[in-house]
């Protein structure tokens, strides 16, 4: 039997795409979440799942990181981007670090199905402006592979930083000790290749859609 997740923060779109899914294959399983954390956690779940459809702009996503956290971590998952956001340079980020597919929010449910289609028959389906779009520069791509490296801790508590939390709020929502934060906190910048919390959410920045959605920290020990 056939397994689909679902990540999408709207219900009538997690609706739209579950019939778009159900069409196709309708003995399908179906597994949803309208959150990174829940998403992360489905993943978890499900690896050998046969596609992911996941929206870019949930609550605690920042822009393309999420997209290649699973994508280090589960690199057998199919993931197919379904996002309002329909500039060409975004859908090209989105097959650059990893996708599959994007599927614009706009289009219709036939076109969602076939989209849905050509993935599964081991193709890439992507709207035709986007490939004129310019390839992801070579710094977002060293972004990218250094990110990769974060456990899913580390990538979560990045993920808080760059919300601007500190270690005492990411300690009280991850149920942990400051102390315990502190040595994620070290071992991201360690594999991020800086020295600073500031550094830090400046390179997470990178794969960023709207980089001002960033807060960058506020002075503290690392």
């Amino acid at each position: 039997m056939s397994t689909f997740l679902i990540a999408d923060d709207h219900p009538l779109f997690r609706e739209a795409l579950r019939g778009a899914v159900q069409r196709l294959l309708p003995q399908a399983s179906l597994f949803e979440a309208d959150g990174v954390e829940a998403l992360c956690a489905m993943a978890d779940d499900h690896p050998d799942a046969d596609l992911l459809l996941m929206d870019l702009t949930m609550p605690g996503a920042q822009g393309f990181s999420v997209l290649v956290h699973l994508r280090a971590r589960h690199p057998q998952l199919p993931i197919v981007v379904v996002s309002a956001r329909e500039e060409p340079a975004i859908m090209r980020r989105a097959l650059d670090h990893g996708a599959l597919g994007f599927i614009p929010k706009s289009v219709d449910a036939a076109t969602i199905g076939a989209a849905i289609s050509a993935v599964l028959e081991g193709g890439r389906w992507v709207p035709q402006q986007a490939h004129a779009a310019p390839a992801v520069g070579r710094d977002e791509h060293e972004v990218a592979l250094r990110v990769r490296e974060l456990t899913p801790h580390q990538f979560r508590v990045l993920q808080m930083l760059g919300s601007g939390r500190l270690n005492k709020q990411i300690a009280y929502e991850l149920g942990v000790s400051e102390a315990t934060v502190k040595a994620h906190m070290t071992a991201i910048l360690r594999k991020l290749g800086v020295t600073n919390r500031t550094h830090a959410v400046l390179m997470a920045r990178q794969l960023a859609i709207d980089p001002e959605s960033f807060v960058l920290p506020a002075d503290e020990a690392e």
